[in-house]
């Protein structure tokens, strides 16, 4: 089974690191990577308090039937009469 790196695997792990990215770009790497850390753990919190805040918003009632429009009856619009 494999487990977490020691000493010198951190070392070995490194060196892999630097030889793919290259020393100037590892800064950019870093500061990248931590940029988007303080985004994601922003976005978490904003997602958690909108949770907290369920009470705080009013209620939605749901929406009420709409009784059709009446229609009048064949006979009942003939002795009406015309409409306008």
């Amino acid at each position: 089974m494999i487990g977490m790196p020691n000493g010198a695997e951190w070392l070995v792990l490194l060196a892999i690191v630097v030889l793919v990215f290259g020393a100037a770009k590892l800064p950019e790497l870093a500061r990248g990577t931590g940029q988007a850390l303080r985004i994601f753990k922003a976005e978490t919190k904003g997602l958690k308090d909108d949770d907290d805040t369920t009470g705080d918003t009013p209620e939605v009632l749901p929406p009420t039937a709409v009784e059709p429009p009446v229609q009048q009856s064949e006979a009942q619009r003939r002795t009406d009469g015309p409409t306008a």
